[in-house]
This record gives C-alpha cells, sequence and structure tokens, in this order.
C-alpha cells in the first residue's frame, strides 16, 4: 500500500478543522476544501498548505482524502458528486469518512471505491469538539483489516483510540450504539439534576459524588457544570442529534430492534427544536424540564 504523505481534508467544521490541523502539525501536507470557501482560507493562514475551490481538485494527487460533513447528502456531493472527491483520486488511494452517516452509505461508498481501486474505511467519531481540538476523539471504524492498520498511524494523530469493528459499515453500526446510550445518559442526567434542584440539594456536591460510584458517565464529568449553569451555546448541537437519532432509529427498523427509550428522548429533542433551541447542546433537554424562574 501506498505511503501517505499528502492529505486532503474535506470539510473543515468545528471537528473536521481540529482533526486537519493535527495532521498539519504533524508534518503531513494538507489540500482542504470547505463549503464556505472563507473557512477554508482561513484555515490554511493558520496552519499552512493549499485551499481548493472543489472536493475533486482537493483529492488530486492525495495519498488520503478524509471527509467530515454533515449529513448522507453531503457525504455524496463531497464524495460520489458531480465535482465529488473519487473523481481526483487515483487508483491506490484511500478514503477514509468521518461523518456520522447510515450504514447503507458506507455499503455504497465502499463499492464506489471498490470500484475505482480506492480503498475505503467508514470512520466516525465520538467526542465532540473538545475531542477534536484535543486530539482525544475516539474513532470507530469499518473496512478491510489490512488497510485499517496501515491508515491507524495517521488517525491517531487526533485519538485516542481508533479501533476496527468489522466490515465496512460496522463503524456506523457502532456510532448508533453511541448515540443510542448517550440520548438515554442525557436524559438520565437531566432528570437526575432537575430532580436534585426540586429536593434542594446541592447539584455540583451531588455531581461530585456519584461521579465517582456506578452513575458515573463522560456526560455526568464533563457536562454538569454546563448544565447546572444553564450553558448551552457550545458542544454538539440539538439537530445534528435528531439527524443521528432519524438514522439508528431507522436502521432499529430495519433490524426490528427495539429503542424505546431512544424514540422517546428522540421527541423530547423534537420539542427544543420547536422552541428554537436546535442549535443548542444536546444537555438543553435539562432546559426542557425545568420551569422558568
Amino acid at each position: 500500500m501506498r505511503p501517505v504523505s499528502t492529505v486532503a481534508f474535506i470539510g473543515l467544521g468545528v471537528m473536521g478543522g481540529p482533526m486537519a490541523g493535527h495532521l498539519a502539525r504533524q508534518g503531513f501536507t494538507l489540500r482542504v476544501y470547505n463549503r464556505t470557501a472563507g473557512k477554508a482560507d482561513a484555515w490554511v493562514e493558520q496552519y499552512g498548505g493549499s485551499a481548493h475551490d472543489t472536493p475533486a481538485e482537493a483529492a488530486e494527487g492525495a495519498d488520503l482524502v478524509l471527509s467530515c460533513v454533515g449529513n448522507d447528502n453531503d457525504v455524496r456531493d463531497v464524495t460520489t458528486g458531480e465535482q465529488g472527491a473519487l473523481w481526483g483520486m487515483s487508483p491506490g488511494a484511500f478514503l477514509v469518512d468521518h461523518t456520522t452517516a447510515s450504514a447503507d452509505l458506507a455499503l455504497e461508498l465502499a463499492e464506489a471505491c471498490r470500484q475505482r481501486d480506492i480503498g475505503f474505511i467508514d470512520a466516525p467519531v465520538s467526542g465532540g469538539q473538545q475531542g477534536a481540538e484535543n486530539g482525544a476523539l475516539t474513532i470507530m471504524c469499518g473496512g478491510e483489516d489490512a488497510l485499517f492498520q496501515h491508515l491507524e498511524p495517521v488517525l491517531a494523530h487526533y485519538s485516542r483510540a481508533v479501533t476496527l469493528m468489522g466490515p465496512a459499515s460496522s463503524g456506523q453500526l457502532t456510532k448508533m450504539v453511541n448515540q443510542i446510550c448517550v440520548a438515554g445518559l442525557v436524559q438520565s442526567l437531566s432528570e437526575g439534576l432537575n430532580f436534585a434542584r426540586q429536593a434542594g440539594l446541592d447539584g455540583h456536591r451531588v455531581m461530585e459524588v456519584l461521579s465517582k460510584g456506578a452513575a458515573g458517565s463522560w456526560q455526568m464529568e464533563n457536562r454538569h457544570r454546563t448544565m447546572l449553569a444553564g450553558d448551552y451555546d457550545h458542544g454538539f448541537a440539538v439537530d445534528w442529534m435528531r439527524k443521528d437519532l432519524d438514522i439508528c432509529l431507522g436502521e432499529a427498523r430495519r433490524l426490528n430492534a427495539a429503542l424505546p427509550v431512544t424514540a422517546l428522548v428522540d421527541q423530547f429533542y423534537a420539542e427544543l427544536q420547536r422552541q428554537s433551541d436546535g442549535r443548542r447542546d444536546i444537555t438543553a433537554l435539562l432546559k426542557r424540564l425545568q420551569a422558568p424562574e
């Protein structure tokens, strides 16, 4: 397999921008594309490399193309679309998609890449903006073992854990499990904090105690302070969580797997969207429970 020295990064949002930055600092040559061109220009000004007008142009001469965009249609647009990256990639190159997308899309991309002799891994991430900035993401991958072993050292530059979960689409299926678990955890944490407040307890002290026991979680450790402060202008947006849960619920129907709690929390998020809180962090589930002061 060809070595990786030139990388194209497609999508420089709150996740992709920092991820690409880690690679630039490691000495890789970066060719970047972002739908908002000014964001790509600003990234190049900070990190170096070159900005390009289309994904296909960014992918030209790249050994590895990484994409991190919004949803299935966005991925198709930047990979197999009219000016997508695959049209600029050469045989023997590699495509890794970090977008949280459907399992069907992962299989679709795997086949499109196979026909062009391009290696493909679906590799959604967990850890949010903070994880991307700190190079501490968790990456769950689907693809061939030999290809994973070849690319894992590159992905490790912005992650704390990179794991092959199985063949193509296994990464996306694993990310669905992650979002299912997160939805339930955030709702439970919201209910617990609201209960503590109604009971007259010191929420911070309650969380300090519980985080050391069986109820502890990443959400509790990293989000209870902002939740208690009513600060939801950060993190992972409700709108994106609803997109992810729609994927989860659709796949669950196909698998005949019951997701009663996930379906309920999805409706709670829909309520937040109707209240114009779609851009707030997913922990705004607490805001929904609290009566106005």
